[in-house]
C-alpha cells in the first residue's frame, strides 16, 4: 500500500479477523496489516489461518492462528479471550463467515432455517457482544463490521431464510451502533453483491450467469472489494461513519434490477 498509512490511524491497532483463512477474511487482513495492524485469524482450519498470518508478517505485523469453530456456543468466549490475550487487547473486529442454502421457501425445513440463522446471524450476535464487552472493559472504543448481504435488502427468492437472516443483521447493527455508542464502539456492516469467492463455483451455473447479467459494471466483485471496504469502515477515514450499511454491488441495487423468476434448469 502506496499511500500514507497514517491516514488510517489504524498502526498498531489490534484486529480480529472470524473467517480469516480465505477469501474475504484474507483480503481484509492483507489490507488491514498494511494499514499497520497486528491481526488474529480464527479459522476451523489451522493450515488455512497460517497461510494468511505468515502473509500478514511479511507486511511487517503480528499475527497469531485461532483455531475454533464460531458456531459453537461454547467455543466464543475462548476465542475471543485468546485474542485478546495473544494481541494485548482487541481494537477492531471484522467478522466474515456465512452462507447461503438453496432452495425455495417451501422446500425450507425448520432445519434449513435454524441452519441459516445460526450460520448467517445468531453467532456474529454472539461475537460482537463478547468482542464489544472486552473493548468496554477496555475503555478504548472500537470498532466492528459484520458481513451483510444485498439479499438482506431486497426479496431473495431461492435463498430466503439466509436473506431474512441477513435482513437481521443488518438491523442488528443498527441497534449495536445506537446502543454501545455511548463507549465509542462504532458497529457498521457490508453487504456485498456477486463475490467471486471458492463457495461461487458451488452456485448453480446458469443462475451465476442470469445474476451477472443484472449487475451494472457487468462484472463481479472480488475479496479485495470487500477487504478495503473493511478497512475503510474500520479506520478513522470512517470514524463518523456509525450503523450504516455499505453496499459493494457492483450498483446492483442502485440499479434497481430484479429478475422475474429464475432459471428453471438450474445445472
Amino acid at each position: 500500500m502506496s499511500e500514507d498509512v497514517s491516514l488510517f490511524g489504524l498502526t498498531g491497532k489490534k484486529v480480529l479477523i472470524i473467517g480469516g483463512g480465505q477469501g474475504m477474511g484474507e483480503a481484509s487482513a492483507k489490507f488491514l496489516s498494511r494499514a499497520g495492524c497486528d491481526v488474529a485469524l480464527v479459522d476451523l482450519v489451522a493450515e488455512r489461518a497460517e497461510t494468511v498470518a505468515a502473509m500478514v508478517t511479511a507486511n511487517g505485523r503480528q499475527a497469531h492462528v485461532i483455531v475454533g469453530d464460531v458456531l459453537d456456543d461454547a467455543q466464543i468466549p475462548r476465542i475471543v479471550a485468546e485474542a485478546e490475550q495473544k494481541l494485548g487487547g482487541i481494537d477492531l473486529m471484522v467478522s466474515i463467515v456465512g452462507a447461503a442454502a438453496w432452495g425455495s421457501l417451501m422446500d425450507t425445513t425448520a432445519a434449513v432455517w435454524d441452519q441459516q440463522m445460526g450460520l448467517n446471524l445468531r453467532y456474529f450476535f454472539l461475537v460482537a457482544q463478547a468482542t464489544a464487552a472486552s473493548m468496554m472493559q477496555r475503555g478504548k472504543g472500537g470498532a466492528i463490521v459484520g458481513i451483510a448481504s444485498v439479499d438482506g435488502q431486497r426479496a431473495s427468492p431461492m435463498r430466503g431464510a439466509y436473506g431474512a437472516a441477513k435482513a437481521g443483521l443488518i438491523s442488528l447493527v443498527q441497534t449495536m451502533a445506537v446502543e454501545w455508542a455511548p463507549n465509542q464502539i462504532r458497529v457498521n456492516a457490508i453487504a456485498p453483491g456477486h463475490i467471486v469467492t471458492p463457495r461461487l463455483y458451488d452456485t448453480p451455473q446458469r443462475v451465476e450467469a442470469y445474476g451477472k447479467s443484472l449487475i451494472p459494471l457487468r462484472k463481479r466483485g472480488t475479496p479485495d472489494d470487500i477487504g478495503k471496504a473493511a478497512l475503510f469502515l474500520l479506520s478513522d477515514l470512517a470514524a463518523y461513519v456509525n450503523g450504516t450499511t455499505l453496499d459493494v454491488d457492483g450498483g446492483l441495487l442502485a440499479a434497481n434490477l430484479f429478475p422475474r423468476g429464475l432459471p428453471g434448469n438450474n445445472g
